[in-house]
């Protein structure tokens, strides 16, 4: 007779294989078909709003890896929710504006002059560029198998969004934090515009460090007092950028520091005590006597000639004169530096702001005839040249140090003192470190570094000097110059984008815009200019918040959660809580979630020049949509995340173990119906019930990843779940059952039930981070009357099987299986040897006989009737007293493995005295004969 064919083997359609780069689009396609996203929100209609705000990213390139980690982590949160008593719908959204897409449509265009070209005709190039990329870059999200409202994302072009931008701009002017001055910003002589904070990288440069002779021509009588000479006398200033020496007005000391007169030959030197050993070593003077010391206050006001232009430099006191570096006596130039420019605006008005440096970064004539026309690094060489012909030269020592660089074109930027329109972060300080204090800021320190950036910074320069962007809404008097800051003039603004988009800012002049009624407060002249500048692209997407939580009625404001890169802390995270305090003294977020870069195998940054750079496409295309969100699941993300073709197949690996685990569970479940079939948990065997009490363990552990944002544990924990209590356990045990028992058996059904429990609560589980792989489970497996069958999405995270059956495992009942589990693992070294030894082949040809005294072998009596099972051999003998080959001290036990006696089972394959004893079935056991009379 063909036993085989009595056996309850498994049967399912759910490949082995999983194929995911060919199966995962005719998934998507019928998500869409479906229309998944939507039904999601109607099922959730009335239960509390989620709103995860979704930071835009710049709509002008490929998505990189980065990007594809950002939005995967926003796609488990999102299902997440929606799947844990929340309806959390996704906005996408894309930033649009900006210098990089104006400069790459041009250049795809092969516009190399943008002056020819009207600024509608520019903007119209840049749009499409946008727009372009924009699509392409949704398709990448989609493929990543993100849901959301892709058809109807943000993007910060739009009319609707460009008239709310610019409300919100009116609501900060008309409350004083708007205002326009003059002074220095990081500016891009390449890209010829000002630049924030969140557009500067740091990298190192080379450079000369120069010390330089300012001679005193004023001393108060102080220095001469002490015995100087002022015809050779000189403050000496150090300084890393010699081509800012033109714009030199003033040399600042510390009031409260000491500073001696030095003697060096027939000159003398006014210096920190402190710096100045190390700043003659510089210069090579070893020979040299203090005359006498003075306070720095002491030198306010004292005068001295510059090195070589017709200008006096006066001296002055300031707080940021810090003995770390130089000579103590600080270099001012309030035309190219923040500190220099404050302390001179502050205390000095009288000290004129000398800008010698044009928006190229060519210097003008106003720093000399010697150097006009040259570029600052040019500029460095000459302005050294010539201050040793002149003997104002003290020393020069070759350095690198870390110097700001565009964001953009990599190039070193300047300081550069010009015309912009600021918003005030001083006025608006206080407000914004307190509302900091009520978000949550995941990680921790998240709090301590947005503080900080925002405590150092008193403004935000937020003009741009470039056309492809949001107008700053600004009119100018014809006549005297002064802006109009008007409310009800940007409102008109505002009205007029919203109807016809920003675009009509260039195709109208002043007065098409402006009603004849508005006058200059100051003149009273009616008319008007317009601003050139357009607005910061972070003032763009800083007003995000606003443009979308507010303005869309099913979502709310402030958003619950922001979540991108930790660069956003300078960025999109400070833009947004400046523009929001402005607007309403709230913070417009409850919530900020950072992560890190994704960096190669061996911990280094994906470059080009590197040839280590990985494209998500290349990985869907290899491995699938749902590998690579399996990576990011895995990683903790708040620190950098690695990533390479060897993670890729670890991942791989280990996608294979939870399918398979998936698989078998599927092919056991073929003739299971859970609303007919199912067994009460109190009918099941003792086994059952520790599997669903770690299934329990397992929905705790993965839920507390989930909620705490901490997804690398919710994948560990259902990974460790597969592999060790599934596969190597469980499911390997109950394999006899499953496959011998009678069809219909109660202990047959009962693992039957314990399968499909763990089966529906693990799909749902893994459904926010395998995305099409959760799907492919939930329409093979059965489901009972109180699941939607339709997609696994459609359906709550699982409940605990001990709340929905009452039914909850004692501590004595999970310690009883924690000692059969360690006893199962001297068992099972015991089988390895004597299967090494070629006593036996498969496990079920041995008897083992256990030696033990006293409780443990009391314990192995109260569970001798699993231990065969558990075992999985034929036989268990316990003996109370000493022998076996193979010791446990610490268990005090010992295991003997023989071969089984009987005959073998040709169904079962275990050995068994009874097996011939049925006449009609002489090569079956008593078990098997019983279930197939």
């Amino acid at each position: 007779m063909d036993y085989k064919s009595t056996l309850n083997l498994p049967k399912t359609d759910f490949a082995m294989q999983a194929g995911l780069p060919k199966k995962e689009p005719a998934m998507l396609d019928k998500w869409y078909a479906d229309h998944v996203y939507e039904t999601v929100l109607e099922k959730n209609e009335g239960k509390p709003l989620y709103v995860l705000h979704d930071g835009p990213p710049y709509a002008n390139g490929d998505v990189h890896l980065g990007t594809a980690l950002n939005k995967t982590l926003k796609d488990f949160i999102v299902r997440y929710k929606n799947m844990s008593g929340f309806k959390a719908p996704y906005v996408p959204g894309w930033d649009t504006h900006g210098l990089p897409t104006e400069l790459k449509a041009r250049r795809e265009a092969g516009v190399a002059n943008a002056a020819a070209m009207s600024d509608v005709e520019l903007r119209a190039l840049c749009r499409k560029y946008a727009l372009g990329y924009l699509d392409e870059q949704r398709n990448t999200f989609k493929r990543l198998g993100g849901i959301g409202e892709w058809d109807n994302p943000y993007i910060t072009l739009r009319k609707d969004f460009e008239a709310k931008q610019i409300e919100i701009f009116s609501e900060m002017a008309t409350k004083g934090f708007i205002y326009k001055g003059l002074k220095p910003v990081y500016w891009c002589p390449e890209c010829e515009t000002a630049l924030a904070e969140a557009e500067i990288e740091y990298a190192e440069d080379p450079c000369h460090s120069i010390y330089v002779k300012f001679r005193v021509t004023d001393d108060k009588g102080l220095l001469t007092k002490l015995g100087a000479n002022l015809e050779n006398t000189y403050f000496v200033i150090w300084t890393t950028t010699t081509w800012t020496l033109p714009a030199n007005v003033a040399i600042c000391v510390g009031p409260e520091f000491e500073y001696s007169l030095v003697q060096s030959g027939d000159e003398c030197y006014v210096m920190a005590t402190a710096l100045m050993e190390s700043a003659m070593q510089a210069a090579g003077k070893t020979e040299y006597t203090v005359l006498g010391t003075l306070k720095g206050s002491e030198l306010e006001y004292m005068k001295t000639a510059h090195p070589f232009l017709d200008r006096t430099s006066i001296v002055i006191v300031g707080d940021h004169v810090t003995l770390e570096s130089g000579t103590g006596c600080v270099h001012t130039a309030p035309g190219h530096g923040v500190e220099d420019y404050d302390v001179c605006h502050n205390h000095y008005p009288e000290i004129p702001v000398v800008v010698p440096v044009d928006s190229h970064g060519r210097m003008t004539a106003e720093a000399g005839d010697f150097v006009a026309g040259l570029t600052t690094d040019e500029a460095n060489k000459v302005i050294a040249a010539r201050l040793e012909e002149t003997g104002n030269l003290f020393a020069l020592q070759k350095i690198i140090h870390q110097y700001p660089h565009c964001w953009r074109c990599k190039t070193p930027v300047l300081f550069r003192a010009t015309e912009q329109w600021f918003c005030s972060v001083d006025a608006i300080k206080d407000e914004a470190l307190e509302a900091i204090k009520g978000v949550q800021w995941i990680p921790g320190w998240g709090e301590d570094r947005i503080s900080s950036m925002v405590r150092d910074r008193n403004d935000w320069c937020i003009s741009r000097q470039r056309r492809w962007g949001v107008p700053i809404p600004i009119f100018y008097c014809k006549d005297c110059g002064e802006p109009l800051i008007s409310k009800e003039a940007m409102q008109i603004v505002a009205d007029l984008f919203r109807a016809e988009g920003s675009d009509a800012w260039y195709a109208k002049e002043a007065s098409e815009i402006l009603p004849a009624s508005f006058k200059c407060e100051k003149c009273g002249c009616t008319s008007f200019t317009k601003e050139h500048d357009i607005m910061d692209v972070w003032f763009d997407s800083g007003v995000t918040h606003a443009a979308v939580c507010e303005e869309r009625d099913y979502l709310h404001w402030p958003a619950d959660l922001y979540l991108e890169g930790a660069d956003q802390y300078r960025g999109w995270f400070q833009s947004s809580l400046l523009t929001s305090i402005a607007w309403r003294g709230k913070a417009p977020y409850k919530a900020v979630v950072t992560h890190g870069w994704v960096v190669d195998g061996q911990g280094r940054a994906m470059h080009k020049s590197l040839g280590n750079g990985i494209l998500p496409k290349e990985i869907i295309d290899k491995y699938g949509a749902d590998i690579l969100r399996l990576w990011v699941a895995s990683s903790d993300y708040h620190a950098d995340i690695r990533i390479s073709p060897e993670i890729l197949k670890q991942l791989s690996d280990a996608y294979r173990k939870i399918r398979n685990t998936a698989r078998y569970i599927l092919g056991n479940l073929s003739d299971f119906d859970p609303d007919q079939d199912s067994v009460p948990v109190s009918d099941m065997l003792s086994i059952d019930k520790w599997a669903l009490n770690r299934l329990d363990q397992l929905i705790r552990k993965a839920r507390e990843g989930y909620e705490s944002f901490e997804f690398h544990q919710a994948y560990h924990a259902i990974h460790n779940f597969c592999v060790v209590d599934m596969s190597n356990f469980y499911l390997d045990v109950i394999k006899d059952r499953l496959y011998t028992e009678k069809k219909d058996s109660t202990v047959r059904r009962a693992a039957q039930t314990a399968m499909y429990l763990i089966l529906d609560a693990m799909t749902r589980l893994i459904a926010p981070i395998l995305a099409f792989t959760s799907g492919e489970i939930w329409q093979s497996m059965p489901h009972g009357s109180d699941c939607d069958a339709r997609h696994v999405v459609y359906n709550q995270m699982p409940q605990l099987v001990s709340e929905r059956t009452g039914e909850t495992a004692s501590e004595e009942f999970v310690a009883r299986w924690d000692k059969i589990h360690e006893i199962r693992d001297v068992v099972k070294k015991a089988l390895e040897n004597a299967r090494a030894e070629k006593q036996i082949g498969a496990s079920l040809d041995a008897k083992v006989t256990l030696y033990c005294t006293g409780e443990l072998y009391d314990f192995l009596k109260s569970v001798e009737p699993e231990l065969s099972t558990v075992f999985i051999v034929s036989a268990t003998e316990i003996v109370n007293g000493e022998g076996g080959t193979l010791t446990d001290e610490t268990l005090g036990l010992s295991v003997l493995v023989e071969k089984a006696s009987g005959g073998k089972c040709m169904r079962c394959w275990c050995y068994s005295d009874t097996v011939g004893a049925d006449p009609e079935h002489p090569d079956l056991c008593e078990r098997c004969a019983k279930v197939l009379a």
